[in-house]
């Protein structure tokens, strides 16, 4: 199984694990075949592992997926979730002391009302200096992902990063925008907005809801 994308060693902060991952690395310099050598490593990383049981301390409210015309429902409907959810990721932050939140140097309250208006095919302003209007939906989606990710793991033993994505992408209406987005790129004759919202903000496994 390879490791987590960034993650070439294993988690942060696992230095034991780190340790054994170098060793097995280094230990093939001394292999008398080559010129290239290719090992899988024999331990899958630690978040890619389920953690038994477990369930998501973030409770969002249960929701109906908007039409792509009804921007104003969107937006509503997103605040509210991300309310439910931005007290977990504050929770978040003060446990590992860091966070990937803040690419799109926007204010999470101005992410909804921003992103809705691509659902349409509209092309609004960009609402940051130096950003294109696709590159700043582009990082809003990521600043989404991250913020949601990092607050499910708020509280409690960490789950994998297997739990962690079907949970975001099976369970929220925040991930039902991006598939919306993505789905409106497609359409859109725009190159901007085609090339970054087909491309980066939906994974292929998550493409269709589970």
């Amino acid at each position: 199984m390879p490791f987590p994308l960034g993650r070439p060693l294993g988690e942060p902060d696992d230095k034991t694990f780190q340790h054994r991952v170098l060793g097995a690395a280094l230990a093939l310099l001394a292999r008398d075949a080559g010129p290239v050598v290719l090992e899988d490593f024999p331990e899958d990383a630690p978040s890619m592992r389920d953690q038994p049981g477990w369930q998501p301390q973030v409770v969002v409210p249960e929701f109906v997926t908007p039409a792509a015309t009804d921007v104003h429902v969107w937006t509503s409907r997103l605040e509210t979730e991300l309310a439910s959810v931005l007290p977990h990721w504050s929770a978040a932050t003060h446990r590992f002391g860091r966070t990937t939140v803040g690419l799109s140097r926007l204010a999470p309250n101005d992410w909804a009302a921003f992103a809705v208006r691509f659902l349409d095919g509209s092309i609004p302003d960009s609402p940051v200096g130096g950003l294109s209007p696709a590159v700043a939906m582009r990082y809003v989606a990521d600043d989404i992902k991250a913020l949601y990710m990092e607050a499910v793991q708020a509280i409690g033993p960490q789950p994998s990063s297997g739990q962690i994505n079907r949970w975001f992408w099976n369970q929220t209406l925040a991930a039902e925008l991006l598939r919306a987005l993505r789905s409106a790129a497609l359409a859109s004759e725009h190159t901007g907005f085609k090339t970054a919202g087909s491309r980066f903000l939906v994974p292929a496994p998550f493409v269709m809801k589970a």
